[in-house]
């Protein structure tokens, strides 16, 4: 079997590595070319990883999608239209997976929705992959979970059973709204908990901000149609928790850069890889008033990010509120 990667960040080139055994043949693409290569490894943005013989390194788009059983796309969310484009020419009927995390600024559209559209087949054989999984953890070895979501029960069994390794175990779902908004929802709250780190606070703080802020994204995808406890799963909870948390986590340091008094220009400029939450802040907030669905976390994030208020005051913000009954997520009002 074919699997090809479309998008060689962090993340794809770790699937290359991951799925290596599990393909007769695996073909990692990148648009950046061969620059960012050197003696099989991903000098830019998985450096210090080898890159097995078994996978294929290319930067052509034909040799990688023809004759593909399945294609992967793992590349930026404002990359996403482009890079599907760019395949359909080639594209034979291959199973898709999504592994591409954020809400398209300008449509306010899912990325299984925005390749649906650009492919023009609302009928694609296509699967979302989400959950907990920093990239250089995985590629050292280290056990890991994920979704393989799609609302054909058959297609989202069959990658299950294909990525599967010995330390990566993957479950499935029929909820592809509640498992792409829980992946990239959750990217504005690990900015926030970046900023509470930024500002010195403590492991209280940032427990409230996951707690709240998962209530918020429930609200919102309970509104847009996803089942609310997908929200409590791998892609939801378990994602969340882990961006929030780890070292390794572009949005978090996003976050803690900001808290620390770094400008948003200054810290994207210190980046390699794209910190998604940054551009889905954006788009959440035009979904939620679309909605008319209460995001206070979200919202105060926006206006550090994009309306020069400071950390302090958007905390403050946040502590003095009205208080409320604590009840969960689709049941407040």
């Amino acid at each position: 079997m074919k699997l090809s990667i479309i998008g060689s960040g962090n993340w794809g080139t770790t699937l290359s590595i991951l799925q290596s055994k599990n393909f007769n043949e695996v073909y990692l693409y990148s648009k950046e070319g061969f620059d960012i290569f050197k003696d099989r490894e991903n000098i830019k943005y998985l450096p210090g990883f080898k890159i097995p013989q078994e996978v294929t390194l290319s930067a052509s788009l034909k040799e990688c999608v023809r004759n593909a059983d399945i294609i992967i796309f793992v590349v930026p969310s404002v990359c996403l239209r482009e890079a599907v484009c760019d395949v359909k020419k080639y594209y034979e009927g291959s199973i898709i997976v999504s592994a591409t995390k954020g809400i398209e600024e300008t449509t306010l559209l899912c990325p299984s929705q925005v390749i649906k559209e650009e492919m023009n087949n609302e009928k694609l054989p296509l699967v979302v992959m989400s959950g907990p999984n920093i990239a250089r953890e995985i590629a050292l070895g280290m056990p890991a979970s994920t979704v393989c979501a799609s609302e054909d029960k058959k297609i989202a069994y069959r990658v299950q059973l294909l990525f599967k390794t010995s330390v990566f175990r993957t479950y499935r779902s029929s909820d592809v709204v509640g498992v792409e908004l829980g992946g990239a929802l959750k990217n504005i709250i690990a900015i926030a908990c970046g900023i509470s780190d930024g500002l010195g606070f403590g492991t209280n703080a940032k427990g409230a901000l996951i707690t709240r802020g998962l209530a918020e994204i429930t609200r919102l995808g309970v509104k847009m149609g996803a089942n609310p406890f997908t929200f409590s799963g791998l892609s939801g909870l378990g994602d969340l928790v882990t961006t929030a948390m780890s070292r390794n986590s572009r949005n978090r340091f996003v976050g803690e850069e900001i808290g620390k008094g770094r400008s948003l220009d200054d810290v994207l400029l210190l980046m390699v890889m794209v910190a998604e939450g940054v551009y889905t802040t954006r788009s959440a907030v035009r979904l939620s008033r679309k909605w008319k669905v209460d995001m206070p976390i979200t919202e105060e994030v926006y206006k550090i990010l994009f309306q020069s208020e400071s950390p302090k005051e958007g905390i403050r913000s946040l502590m003095e509120r009205d208080l409320k009954q604590e009840t969960w997520g689709i049941y407040e009002k």
